[in-house]
């Protein structure tokens, strides 16, 4: 049985030790310190997965910028971390779509990812090009995906811009 709930002040140590194995470094986990203390910081959509009261999975969602004729702000999803031992046993995917489901509840326009695509796509994101959406890195392009969500127009469009917290990772 997995559980999904937001994270709490206690669970801080546990999600930064689940970052740092699932990724191998410790960028991602200061990452998500970083985000907290910062403006871009959602609280309801900063998730965690736990199996028997243990939290075995993370999900990090934050508000990064879309510039083209207006600078917009939409939602970045990073980082998504799963304990090794629990990995490829959908727990990702159940943290994805609670996430999806929370940003699409608050009205929320776009998420952003920069992942594998045979992941996300299953969630219905989609290359950004499609949407008239530029990656600030030079990435493939079906790796720099959107997902529209209910409240998508179609003035979102332009270049994403990830807050100066990104820089390192």
């Amino acid at each position: 049985m997995i559980d999904i709930r937001c994270e709490t002040l206690p669970d801080y140590t546990v999600i930064a030790e689940v970052n740092t194995l699932a990724f191998g470094q410790e960028n991602e986990a200061k990452l998500v310190e970083k985000i907290r203390h910062y403006d871009r910081y959602i609280p309801e959509l900063s998730l965690v997965a736990e199996v028997e009261n243990v939290i075995v999975g993370h999900i990090l969602f934050s508000y990064i910028d879309l510039v083209g004729e207006e600078k917009l702000q939409v939602i970045g999803l990073a980082p998504l971390a799963i304990h090794p031992q629990f990995q490829r046993q959908g727990i990702g995917s159940k943290l994805v779509q609670a996430g999806l489901e929370i940003a699409d509840t608050k009205k929320e326009a776009v998420v952003i990812v920069l992942g594998h695509p045979h992941f996300y796509n299953r969630f219905g994101f989609q290359a950004s090009v499609n949407y008239e959406i530029t990656s600030p890195f030079p990435v493939p392009e079906d790796v720099f995906m959107v997902k529209a969500l209910q409240s998508y127009e179609k003035k979102y469009t332009g270049k994403v811009v990830y807050p100066t917290t990104f820089e390192g990772v």
